[in-house]
């Protein structure tokens, strides 16, 4: 009785190679970004939990900061806010809003939280702060960023909506300088919005579900590619 034997077409081969790549590569991508995500979330702990520095930060590595606790003492400059565009919570459009808060060494904008959009885009929310002097206490952090910069328009009136401001943007609009960085305003802080901040929107778990997933379609593919060339050597004439 005539064996079974190994014998795959190039194509079938050369297929399998690329695919199994692109799997595998996919897999170890979501490994990498699950460590990443893990790191942030460790460093977002850590930060609100250490002693904290007091803003401005002058000539400070702020990157090498992200999600310290920082406190700040000054007034809001309540008639020239910011309202960062096209922030989502639960499903739902809205804005998170960036107040000035003025000190004696200089501004930093302080996220009081996020609030909900009204339908009607000319309609805006009432996020009326005092101007009374204040200590605020919250954690650094960047301003939102993409990878095409800012793309925000002149503007007019306040508040203003932009979406991905620069601190240099803000600052020419308000006609001071501004920290290139914002306040993230703790939970217990007062004059605050909804404030539920984390780091990432997708948790190390679910990047390493994806992973899983990847892998197994690699091994997936390894066994269909072996099962369907495993096969029985065609039968000669003097075969019966």
């Amino acid at each position: 009785m005539p064996s079974r034997r190994f014998h795959p077409p190039w194509w079938a081969t050369l297929g399998t190679l690329v695919l199994g790549g692109v799997f595998t590569g996919a897999g170890f991508w979501q490994l990498e970004r699950a460590g990443e995500r893990q790191a942030l979330l460790d460093t977002f702990d850590s930060g609100a939990r250490a002693a904290a520095l007091p803003a401005p930060l002058a000539g400070t590595d702020t990157g090498r900061l992200r999600y310290h606790a920082i406190v700040a003492r000054g007034r809001y400059d309540a008639a020239h806010q910011v309202l960062l565009d096209a922030r989502t919570r639960d499903g739902r459009a809205g804005y998170e809003v960036l107040t000035p808060l003025l000190t004696d060494a200089g501004a930093i904008l302080v996220n009081r939280g996020w609030v909900r959009a009204d339908p009607d885009r000319n309609r805006l929310p009432d996020i009326t702060v005092g101007d009374g002097e204040r200590t605020v206490r919250g954690l650094l952090d960047q301003l939102p960023r993409t990878a095409l910069g800012s793309d925000n328009g002149p503007g007019s009136g306040w508040p203003r909506r932009l979406l991905y401001p620069r601190a240099a943007d803000i600052g020419a609009a308000l006609g001071y300088p501004v920290a290139d960085y914002q306040l993230l305003l703790g939970p217990g802080e007062p004059d605050g919005l909804r404030r539920d901040w984390r780091p990432a929107q997708m948790t190390p778990q679910q990047n390493l579900g994806y992973a899983v997933q990847w892998f197994a379609l690699a091994v997936a593919l390894v066994v269909i590619y072996a099962v369907l060339n495993w096969r029985k050597p065609a039968a000669g004439p003097g075969d019966s």
